[in-house]
């Protein structure tokens, strides 16, 4: 078996790989906020006082996450000495970014107005969020293992591989569900701005399942020979 050689290791002590956990780590503070937001909108209705403060928590998380990948991509060293190929280096930071985005979206769309959620829907939302969380979870491991495989610190590879298989089949579960409560929702008898606004706000943490695949996706490219 051949190994990569971390050249960028032996050059630098500023791997952009590790800047990428960091950046990561936010994800992970996003999940537990969407997860406390979305619950507390869902099943406390208009007694839920903390939804305003929870939105402007992942609006902070958002940017402190942008100031992280700003810095990452301004402090990249030359091509030559990348571990991995820049321009997947830098669409794997765009993805990863995308999954803050969304989440940030989705609970803005919630917060625009107030929807009562019918009570027929109340577990499926909560359920499918709790998937979701479960596709963004599941990245850090593989983001993680990427990394030590291609620094030399790992010879798992194996091991890389499914941790990109857990998202993909994790993010497979997620659209099934999403596309049975977006039918769910479209043909209930909401009035239309609940339906519309409903249905973006599950489009958006769909999006965040969507964006963790490209990231699993992106990973595997990055090994691949």
């Amino acid at each position: 078996m051949s190994f990569h050689i971390p050249f960028l290791g032996l050059l630098s002590t500023n791997d952009p790989m590790e800047g990428l956990v960091k950046h990561y780590d936010k994800i992970a503070e996003c999940i537990q906020i969407i997860n406390d937001s979305v619950e507390c909108y869902v099943t406390n209705g208009n007694t839920c006082k903390e939804f305003k403060e929870l939105t402007e928590q992942i609006d902070t998380v958002e940017a402190q996450a942008d100031k992280i990948k700003r810095s990452i991509r301004n402090h990249l060293p030359r091509s030559l000495f990348m571990t991995v190929d820049k321009t997947l280096f830098l669409n794997y930071t765009s993805s990863q970014d995308n999954v803050l985005d969304y989440a940030q979206d989705a609970l803005h769309w919630l917060a625009m107005r107030r929807v009562e959620i019918p009570v027929e829907f109340q577990k499926d939302i909560i359920g499918l969020v709790s998937e979701i969380n479960e596709v963004a979870t599941s990245l850090g491991p593989a983001l993680k293992t990427t990394i030590s495989l291609i620094n030399g610190k790992s010879i798992d590879r194996e091991g890389t591989k499914n941790a990109f298989r857990k998202v993909r089949g994790q993010r497979e579960k997620v659209k099934d569900l999403e596309r049975s409560l977006s039918h769910k929702i479209f043909t209930s008898k909401m009035n239309f701005k609940d339906i519309y606004q409903l249905i973006h706000f599950v489009d958006c943490i769909d999006e965040m399942a969507h964006a963790a695949e490209s990231c699993a996706d992106i990973l595997r490219s990055m090994i691949a020979r």
